[in-house]
């Protein structure tokens, strides 16, 4: 399925089940693939389960316009509305995390009941007060860092069927890299630490503790930022726990799920 914003800008999206919203951001060159047994998982429990792809990612518009966290935010934003969606369950993964901290800075939590960040800091930078950002980055190497391959993301393989689905995706519909370079620049200039201060839902932090991204120590320190937060850590996994540990990430979920009942 297809929805245009405001700006005019194809967004690709998938709409399934019933029940209470629960809406999947993919990271950063991701496809909506990535999500396949986390939504599985999800519709068993009779759940709605929309994934996005966001602008310049997987079968969405490939574009120069809205190279910005906050655009992003606001492709969110608008489909929530147009969908007519209340007491939305927000779940991103990498940068997709990131948009809904960027969501909640411009638009609030009015229609949100809670979120969950799979191995995203919310600070990218390293600083001696935060040395949980991504990889080596500081503000000295900043530009020139993100310009460099970030390697292999996962520490487990990926399943068959999604790794097959994302090869084929890949071919179909490349990732830009150099499109989305201000993107990528604008996402880790940001730092969302007062946005979880002052958080009003609870939050879930997930990370993956092989990530090759991030210490995953940075998961805690983030929970223990909000007022209604908790963290988990799963073992033998990287950027992806989602995929890479699925079972584990879903009782998890699964978990936190039923204590917002």
């Amino acid at each position: 399925m297809n929805f245009l914003t405001t700006d005019q800008v194809r967004i690709s999206y998938q709409d399934m089940g019933a029940g209470q919203p629960v809406v999947l951001l993919a990271g950063l060159g991701s496809y909506s693939t990535v999500w396949q047994l986390t939504q599985e998982f999800l519709l068993q429990h009779d759940y709605r389960v929309i994934t996005i792809d966001a602008r310049n990612q997987g079968l969405s518009e490939h574009t120069a316009k809205g190279l910005r966290i906050s655009r992003h935010a606001a492709d969110v934003y608008e489909l929530l509305l147009y969908l007519q969606l209340e007491n939305v369950i927000g779940i991103g993964n990498s940068m997709g995390a990131a948009t809904w901290f960027s969501y909640i800075s411009i638009f609030g939590t009015q229609h949100l009941q809670a979120v969950v960040d799979i191995d995203q800091s919310p600070k990218m930078i390293n600083t001696k007060n935060w040395p949980y950002g991504f990889k080596d980055l500081t503000v000295t190497n900043f530009a020139s860092y993100l310009q460099q391959p970030f390697g292999r993301a996962t520490y487990q393989n990926l399943p068959d069927k999604i790794y097959y689905q994302n090869k084929k995706l890949q071919q179909q519909v490349p990732y830009d890299s150099h499109l989305n370079y201000s993107l990528l620049l604008d996402h880790a200039s940001q730092d969302w630490r007062d946005i979880i201060c002052n958080l009003n839902i609870p939050l879930l932090v997930v990370a993956g503790q092989r990530s090759p991204f991030f210490d995953c120590h940075f998961a805690q320190k983030t929970a223990q930022l909000a007022p209604h937060g908790q963290a988990q850590v799963i073992s033998q996994a990287g950027h992806l726990p989602m995929v890479e540990q699925a079972q584990v990430f879903n009782q998890i979920l699964d978990k936190f799920l039923i204590g917002l009942i």
